[in-house]
């Protein structure tokens, strides 16, 4: 009998990639655990770096104005990095993207944020009727990858953000506790400019001038001429969900979503409906089970809240209609979109077998500051 799922967290078949060793456990888990332990051990000694970069980010920021860019979402890992900055002493730059899909919580959940600590905005508002047309040139390509568009936009936005106020420390909520498993075949190309501009230009309407893009040589530029380093400041602390959940509630009366990355309507949008029902992928396993492998809750627990269902059927309609009518196409067109054979970034020209792409990636990841 072929094993359809991990013995030990809720990754399964549904990684056409997913390999399982004689135990019944999955590669993810056992790369997580791996990592995670590696967090754990060395905790203590990831307190000293995280003094020392702090220091060094006081010192290449004395007598600027900022000291380093911080992105906020509402979501919990940016709240939560923005509490942290602040009590590490430091004098952040909050950079927020607004890609016309907000919901009005996260809206409240970034204001309430940033004035109790006196953090400064910057939100860089994207082009809609270019960034609506790449969004749908991504559902007409029938890819996984619909969030893309915005990652891309994201990390671009960033770096521009650092390079225009002269700040070399971008610090990032992304971490290994919560996001180390992922899957290649769901989600890929965020850094691909290549994979983004042939989806575009093959599926597209409007040429993309305004948004903001990240090409191989802007990443060469802006990580090795200009030095700007992401740290992933979460990997330095004991990042406990619960917990920090209490401590942003507490402090900035944040208001919890009803799906992880909620703080988007298309997000919750993709991942509640078009990639379950179209692709048949359900993100919630890769989350609960980076919670599994980090003790934050337990593969029984797991299953339970896979049986939930991921919406009502009140709240699908109102999330289909209110994209159909953002993205100004009828409800026939999106069906026939979602009716559309199966892609993946693999199907695309992509920067994939670029020896140039692979030799930057490899390079930054051996000097690049966690």
């Amino acid at each position: 009998m072929v094993q359809k799922i991990c013995k030990r967290c809720v990754m399964d078949i549904t990684d056409p990639n997913i390999v399982f060793d004689e135990n019944g456990y999955c590669k993810h888990c056992s790369n997580a655990l791996e990592q995670n332990s590696k967090i754990k051990l060395n905790l203590e000694e990831k307190n000293k770096e995280l003094k020392k970069i702090v220091n060094l980010i006081k010192k290449n920021g004395k007598n600027k104005r900022y000291d380093c860019i911080i992105g906020v979402s509402g979501g919990v890992d940016s709240t939560y990095v923005a509490y942290l900055v602040k009590k590490l002493g430091l004098k952040p730059l909050a950079v927020h993207l607004d890609n016309g899909w907000n919901s009005e919580l996260a809206i409240t959940n970034i204001e309430n944020t940033l004035k109790k600590l006196d953090i400064d905005l910057y939100t860089r508002v994207l082009n809609w009727e270019e960034f609506k047309d790449l969004q749908l040139s991504f559902l007409k390509a029938s890819v996984p990858d619909l969030e893309i568009p915005t990652d891309h936009a994201i990390i671009a936005t960033l770096y521009e953000v650092a390079h225009k106020f002269g700040i070399k420390y971008i610090i990032s909520g992304h971490n290994i506790i919560t996001e180390s498993i992922g899957v290649p075949m769901w989600s890929n190309g965020h850094y691909d400019w290549k994979y983004i501009s042939s989806l575009q230009k093959k599926f597209g309407n409007i040429k993309l001038v305004d948004y903001p893009k990240m090409t191989p040589l802007n990443i060469f530029y802006y990580q090795f001429i200009k030095d700007v380093k992401m740290i992933r400041i979460l990997n330095y602390v004991n990042y406990d969900k619960k917990k920090v959940l209490k401590i942003i509630e507490k402090e900035f009366n944040w208001k919890n979503y009803p799906t992880k990355h909620g703080e988007s309507i298309y997000t919750h949008f993709i991942q509640s409906y078009i990639l379950p029902e179209k692709f048949g992928y359900d993100k919630r396993k890769c989350h609960l089970s980076n919670l599994i492998c980090s003790e934050q809750t337990t593969r029984a627990e797991a299953l339970c809240q896979l049986k939930k269902p991921l919406f009502t059927p009140k709240e699908l309609e109102e999330l289909i209609n209110y994209s159909c009518d953002k993205f100004e196409i009828s409800r026939k067109e999106f069906e026939s979109l979602m009716k559309l054979p199966n892609k993946s970034y693999y199907d695309y020209p992509s920067y994939e077998n670029s020896k140039f792409y692979k030799f930057l990636r490899e390079t930054y990841k051996k000097i690049r500051v966690y």
